[in-house]
Order: C-alpha cells, then sequence, then structure tokens
C-alpha cells in the first residue's frame, strides 16, 4: 500500500491523524500512543518540562500540536475577561508513532455540499467604532499598534482533508497543517513561523503587510508598493523590532540578527511583506522560556506586546480559540518548529470559524483594514 492509499484509508477511519506541510510535500503524523490536553498555565509548565535526549533521532520522537491564544495569554501571565466561547480545547499535543511522507495529497470529496453562508460577528460599522476607540490608544501612546480581529462563522461539517487538498492546490503556504480529531478538525493555509529552533540557533519570520493580488501586479511593483507606503513600513518596523527585542531576551548579546529585511512572498491573492530575524539561544535557556518570550506571536497582536494584548482582551466579546496561537512540534532533542495560527478554519460542533486580522496604527484608514480581514478570509471561505 502506498503512501497516499495509507492516508485515504486513515482519514475513513475514525482515527485521528495531522498533516504538516514540509520542504518536499507533507508529513503524516498517526497512530498517537499519547493525546496530551492542555487546560492551564501548570499544564503547559509540566509539559514543556519532559528531558531533552539529544541522542535520539527516531522521526516520531516529538510533540506536536497546538498552543490556544487563551493559553499563550495565561502562560505570560494575562487573564482574559469572560468571552463568548465555543470551549475549544485551549491546547492539545499528540505523540505519534507512525510518521510517512506525501507528495501531494489527491483527494476530493466532490459529493459533500457545504453551506457558504457565513456571516461576520462585527459588522463595518462596529468595527469603525472599535478603530477610533483603538486609534484614541494609540494617540495617547498606550500602544502603537493593535490588530483588531474578525470573525466569519457557518454552521456546517467540513470534510477536511478534501478541504486541505483543495487549498494545497490552490493556496499552499510554508506552515500549513491540518488536525483530524474525533469531534473536530482544524485546516490552515499560514504562511508565518514563528519559531524555528535547531540546537542553538533560532530564527522567526515576521509578516507585516499584505496588499491583495491585482492585474498586472508581481513581486517587483509589490516591493515598490510597501516601501512606498508609509503605513505598512510603519507596521512592518515595529514588528520587527518587537521580534528582535523577543529574542534578545532568550539569546546571546549581539547574535541577534535580521538577516533577510523586507522581502516579498507571494500567495495566490496577496502578497506579504516578510523578515526573517535570526539569534543564537543562550544555553541557560530552555524550551519554556523561548515559548514565554515568543508567543503568542508579536506579528499578530501588535506593539508593545503585553499592554496591546490587554487593551485587545479587554475589547473582544469572542474567544479567539485557536487563532493567533501556535501549531508545530517539539522534539525531544529540543529542536522546535511553530507557527502563528492565521489563515485557518476551526471546526467544531458543526460550526466552521474563520478568524482573521489586520494591523492598527495612527495612519491606518477603518474601510481598507476591514477589508484587508475580508481579503485574508475570502481566500478560504471561496473553498467551501
Amino acid at each position: 500500500m502506498n503512501n497516499i492509499n495509507k492516508l485515504h484509508k486513515l482519514h475513513n477511519s475514525n482515527q485521528p491523524y495531522i498533516i504538516y506541510k514540509s520542504n518536499n510535500g507533507f508529513k503524516l503524523y498517526s497512530d498517537f500512543s499519547k493525546k496530551i490536553i492542555l487546560k492551564s498555565k501548570n499544564d503547559v509548565e509540566n509539559f514543556l518540562n519532559f528531558k531533552s535526549n539529544k541522542k535520539r533521532t527516531k522521526k516520531t520522537d516529538l510533540f506536536i500540536g497546538f498552543f490556544g491564544y487563551e493559553l499563550l495569554n495565561n502562560l505570560i501571565d494575562i487573564k482574559l475577561p469572560k468571552q463568548n466561547s465555543l470551549n475549544f480545547y485551549k491546547g492539545i499535543f499528540y505523540k505519534p508513532e507512525s510518521v510517512i511522507s506525501i507528495n501531494n495529497l489527491n483527494y476530493s470529496n466532490s459529493y459533500k455540499k457545504l453551506n457558504k453562508n457565513f456571516k461576520i460577528n462585527i459588522n463595518n460599522k462596529t468595527y469603525t467604532k472599535i478603530f477610533d476607540r483603538f486609534k484614541k490608544r494609540i494617540r495617547a501612546g498606550d500602544t502603537y499598534q493593535i490588530k483588531i480581529c474578525t470573525k466569519y462563522k457557518s454552521k456546517s461539517k467540513v470534510d477536511p482533508l478534501d478541504f486541505f487538498s483543495r487549498l494545497s492546490e490552490f493556496n499552499l503556504a510554508p506552515e500549513a497543517f491540518m488536525i483530524r480529531d474525533k469531534d473536530f478538525s482544524i485546516v490552515s493555509c499560514s504562511p508565518e513561523n514563528l519559531i524555528n529552533k535547531k540546537g542553538e540557533q533560532i530564527s522567526t519570520k515576521p509578516i507585516a503587510g499584505t496588499v491583495k493580488k491585482i492585474d498586472k501586479m508581481n513581486k517587483s511593483k509589490a516591493l515598490k508598493y510597501f516601501k512606498k507606503n508609509i503605513k505598512e513600513n510603519k507596521e512592518h518596523n515595529m514588528i520587527v523590532d518587537m521580534e528582535r527585542n523577543d529574542l534578545s531576551k532568550i539569546c546571546v548579546p549581539l547574535s541577534v540578527k535580521v538577516s533577510k529585511e523586507k522581502i516579498i512572498e507571494e500567495y495566490r491573492d496577496l502578497f506579504h511583506y516578510v523578515s526573517l530575524i535570526k539569534g543564537k539561544i543562550k544555553k541557560s535557556v530552555n524550551n519554556l522560556q523561548i515559548i514565554k518570550a515568543m508567543m503568542p506571536g508579536g506579528s499578530v497582536i501588535g506593539c508593545p506586546k503585553i499592554n496591546t494584548l490587554k487593551l485587545l482582551n479587554n475589547q473582544e466579546e469572542e474567544n479567539r480559540n485557536i487563532y493567533t496561537g501556535s501549531f508545530g512540534y517539539i522534539k525531544f532533542n529540543g529542536d522546535m518548529r511553530f507557527n502563528i495560527i492565521i489563515r485557518s478554519i476551526l471546526n467544531f460542533k458543526n460550526i466552521s470559524q474563520v478568524a482573521v486580522a489586520s494591523g492598527v496604527v495612527i495612519d491606518s484608514n477603518a474601510n481598507r483594514e476591514f477589508n484587508e480581514n475580508y481579503i485574508k478570509a475570502k481566500a478560504l471561505i471561496d473553498l467551501y
């Protein structure tokens, strides 16, 4: 039985599995011997307290899963107010006993009809009121940039492999992943890597700046657009400075460098403004300290991070669940890779939920930011 047939057989069973984008296709993780459900800060600290073993080399010597947004706030001692919630899991990690490579997914479920009637949780008028409120806080110096989250919801049950297969064909991103468990699924085309740790080396790749792909727009023209756009440059500079600062907390002094600055990445509907930052981790720093320093990812929160998180949480009436949390793996030798969970669909209790956000700085425009959120969500909703 070839690997794609193994995937189809697994999908038709009731067993959970995970697909994660790799350099040459996808990795399929299954046959989980452990499922660790994280509910609190103590759970995370205990989970990350396992001793690394640098001698282990097996592909299955890792935990793979996600930290939700609320859990990451709690980890850095930020409590969320009471919010409307699906009561979804705050975090889950799995210990796989099988890992195989797949070149392409090649799966479709054409008979499945999905409800495309997504309803937004806040309209343009409400968004503008929130926007104006945050503009006042920016003028007062309480924050310099803040991300306003909007959600799109639909009552439907998704075939996650069918959806992820179509997503991989039309809008595949380097941090794309899928989780199928018995009572939920997550499908994501996240483009942003937050942590890539190998030995003493660590990197992060902030994305700050988005423009819709229109006729005759190419990477060169997109770069010119961003360089001339004062708002996009301010936003990008602030996020790069913040993530450099986050890395500096855990890295050897003077080792943190911007190795790629303000380059363009191209996707189906969008161009992104991207930088790459690298550093060397201090020998005294453990994985818990790395995660507390880097998460939640600053590029989807705002700047300064802690104060902005508090402003956001007091404004948002709905729990973000997985959105702006992190998915990835931690190997038994201490290496890890985590993304920022954006451009994702969570399906739980037969409700599909897409969350998106755009950045507000002092010279932002409310209509433009609201429309940017819609562009980001549309890339997923169009595949329904």
